[in-house]
């Protein structure tokens, strides 16, 4: 099947000696108990967003049906058997009571649709023609208007980072991942500088990933899919930084801390005062706000608040 759409001209790029377009895509994983938050980001990023070639949502293959709805000229549903190795295959879980989905293969730990839509981020860029991805969670409505030039400078990718996050305490699971991207990538074990790479709302350089799975196929002698799911405990983000600043010195990219995306990480439901103080907060840099999932927030509240209402 090929859900591919060939994408649209749109900002600028350096090639073959003349000026031409940078293409821009925004890039969202997502899955069925999420389609209502993902339509809400899809009305509020077309309201808001500019200077975007295309965006992709990619999903299970079972729940692509579901997605069409949301598919426009500007807007494609990807199956994610277009962007993963076939051996690696999704069933219901029994020990869920058949409530969650797992991930199986002879190659791969199980693994949950948490991770699987992180291999889908990073299988979007074999597959897209646009330079920069702009990845962007299904939980996430956009507030204020944002250009995703803010993602490029002199030329270069917006690299999110922390400059050392990893050296105090907190961030455990983050220390994890950052070690285990160092063993797929061929670096010296450990965290390195440690750095932290993980936000909600970034950009990578397409060109980057697609070298950063060949490296990691050429240290590891696996498919990169394989080689990240075999440690299960992985970070797309925290491997995209340590490939970008430690295998190619931050080549092509510069770095920014500021976020762009105001998010609710944990915690109760918030009440509509609550969320309108939250809003109120966001900082001048920001111009989304995220309300995670299993949260419980009612999307039609949010989608309510979002309104004005």
């Amino acid at each position: 099947m090929n859900t591919h759409v060939p994408p649209v001209a749109g900002g600028e790029r350096v090639g073959s000696g003349k000026r031409e377009p940078l293409r821009a895509a925004l890039v969202t994983a997502s899955y069925a108990p999420d389609f209502e938050r993902c339509r809400l980001l899809c009305e509020t990023a077309d309201r808001h967003v500019t200077g975007i070639t295309h965006h992709y949502i990619l999903v299970e293959g079972r729940d692509v049906p579901l997605f069409r709805q949301l598919e426009s000229s500007k807007r494609t549903v990807v199956d994610e058997r277009d962007l993963l190795p076939g051996w690696l295959r999704a069933f219901d879980d029994p020990l869920s009571g058949f409530r969650r989905r797992i991930w199986l293969s002879l190659r791969t730990q199980p693994l949950r649709g948490w991770h699987v839509q992180q291999l889908r981020r990073i299988g979007i860029a074999a597959h897209a023609a646009e330079d920069m991805l702009v990845f962007c969670d299904s939980d996430v409505a956009f507030l204020k208007p944002f250009d995703v030039s803010r993602f490029r400078r002199s030329g270069k990718t917006r690299l999110f980072r922390r400059d050392g996050a990893l050296l105090g305490g907190g961030l455990d699971e983050h220390r994890v991942w950052s070690t285990n991207a160092a063993s797929a990538l061929g670096l010296k074990p450990g965290i390195g500088d440690g750095h932290d790479y993980i936000t909600t709302l970034i950009a990578w350089d397409r060109p980057t990933v697609q070298a950063m799975c060949r490296r990691i196929e050429e240290i590891t002698g696996r498919h990169w899919v394989a080689a990240l799911g075999r440690a299960r405990r992985f970070s797309e983000c925290l491997t995209y930084g340590r490939y970008v600043d430690d295998i190619t010195g931050g080549k092509g990219h510069f770095h920014d801390s500021q976020e762009f995306c105001r998010v609710q990480w944990d915690g109760k439901p918030m009440s509509d005062a609550e969320f309108r103080t939250f809003v109120e907060r966001m900082s001048p840099t920001e111009v989304a706000i995220g309300i995670q999932s299993f949260i419980g927030t009612d999307i039609a509240r949010i989608r309510r608040l979002v309104a004005g209402g």
